[in-house]
């Protein structure tokens, strides 16, 4: 299973003729994406259900919403796809974005709720340890390089703006991601590229699981 080039081509051709008139005279060739895009949506599913425990995946619309947006753009130029990890034992939340010059495999915790957001930061106050040594491990390196995210500009509140993990605690989202270019995502190896990806993901995943399902004392919160 591939992502054909044809796929990438429509992607390029609506992001130079994004309106309505132009769409709906090419929905063949849209509709022949989507396809495309549905069935790669599958095979990575499956493949990632060799080694981890999925509820499902999703294509995201194409169709944008501009309600609230000066960009009345109403189609996106890249298709996005989320897979989501069962039980809430499991977090994290894996991410493939396709775009012509920019896609990506990603992943993470972004912009988590209050408080998981504040659980989160304690852990990194109280011992930050652990997540270094993630972050430093060769294959996270090989892959991610570091830890991504919006950021505040100092100290949130309630936080030492001295704090040695201040680079950690003013995240507002924890993400990682890997670029791919055109040639690779249209190769015949980028589903195992993929899986791949995602998998490196997994020590990361299993740590801040450990971190959002737990309190201070390292109690299970979970019935």
């Amino acid at each position: 299973m591939k992502i054909q080039k044809a796929t990438l081509q429509f992607l390029k051709d609506l992001s130079n003729n994004n309106d309505r008139d132009w769409f709906q005279a090419n929905k063949e060739t849209y509709e022949a994406a989507q396809k495309n895009m549905k069935a790669f949506v599958k095979a990575v599913e499956d493949a990632l259900s060799q080694t981890d425990h999925l509820e499902g995946s999703k294509l995201f619309r194409i169709y944008r919403d501009v309600r609230f947006s000066k960009d009345k753009s109403p189609y996106k130029n890249n298709f996005g796809m989320g897979f989501t990890r069962a039980t809430n034992r499991l977090r994290g939340g894996y991410y493939l974005h396709i775009e012509p010059g920019a896609s990506f495999v990603g992943g993470g915790f972004w912009r988590p709720n209050s408080s998981d957001l504040k659980r989160i930061r304690d852990e990194f106050v109280a011992d930050d340890k652990p997540i270094r040594k993630i972050i430093a491990d060769p294959t996270f390196q090989k892959y991610f390089g570091s830890l991504h995210g919006d950021e505040l500009k100092t100290a949130p509140r309630g936080y030492d703006k001295d704090s040695p993990v201040l680079d950690l605690i003013r995240k507002k989202s924890f993400t990682i991601h890997k670029n791919f270019t055109d040639k690779e995502v249209t190769s015949d190896n980028f589903l195992l590229e993929v899986k791949a990806t995602f998998e490196a993901m997994r020590p990361y995943f299993d740590y801040m699981s450990m971190v959002l399902t737990t309190d201070m004392n390292g109690e299970s919160i979970l019935d």
